[in-house]
């Protein structure tokens, strides 16, 4: 079974089309109107060899928030689509991915229950890295968290550039949802007591 998704979201700040197939080969087209948010999507895509189009207009005249957290709401919700009812999926992923001296945990459960956990220095909630506004990291993956059902920690344990910081965590995102939705065919029906997730 194709475990793909396409997600539209259209609002009066907004107008986002994404696509996706978790068993991709980490092919991308990604053009959301800011450089260094195309950046990350990219990396995201390639280090979970998921295959992502993403195409998004906002209204970046007024700044790129709306843009970055919309598009995290439909990847999100692509990401659940396209795992439907989980069956035989390994659930979990944990990485550390280092970006020369930055060092990136990310830990997901797709579970059910949304969830995010945030730690990073405090250069990632303030500043730029080239037009993009580096507080936006945490509100990307908090849309991306809620909206894809999933419980996810992301801690940046250290690092100075605040570019390398951020794509630590968007390979590790991609490396630790590669490894939590890849199907194990020793896990019958979903692993969860509950028989659900």
């Amino acid at each position: 079974m194709a475990r793909k998704a396409e997600v539209t979201r259209k609002t009066l700040e907004t107008d986002i089309e994404i696509a996706l197939d978790l068993d991709g080969t980490g092919s991308s087209s990604v053009d959301t109107g800011v450089g260094f948010f195309n950046h990350m999507l990219t990396l995201f895509a390639k280090h979970g060899l998921f295959d992502i189009s993403v195409r998004a207009r906002g209204d970046l005249d007024v700044d790129a928030h709306h843009t970055v957290e919309d598009t995290g709401i439909c990847l999100g919700k692509a990401f659940a689509d396209a795992l439907g009812g989980k069956q035989g999926i390994q659930r979990y992923g944990s990485v550390q991915v280092p970006m020369d001296e930055a060092l990136a945990s990310v830990v997901v459960d797709i579970s059910g229950r949304p969830f995010l956990v945030f730690n990073a220095p405090p250069a990632l909630s303030a500043g730029r890295t080239g037009d993009f506004d580096v507080e936006l990291v945490e509100e990307f993956f908090r849309a991306f968290a809620t909206n894809a059902g999933i419980t996810l920690h992301i801690n940046v344990l250290y690092g100075r550039n605040v570019h390398h910081m951020v794509e630590a965590i968007f390979k590790g995102a991609g490396r630790a949802m590669s490894m939590a939705t890849r199907v194990s065919p020793g896990i019958q029906g979903v692993l969860s007591t509950k028989g659900l997730l």
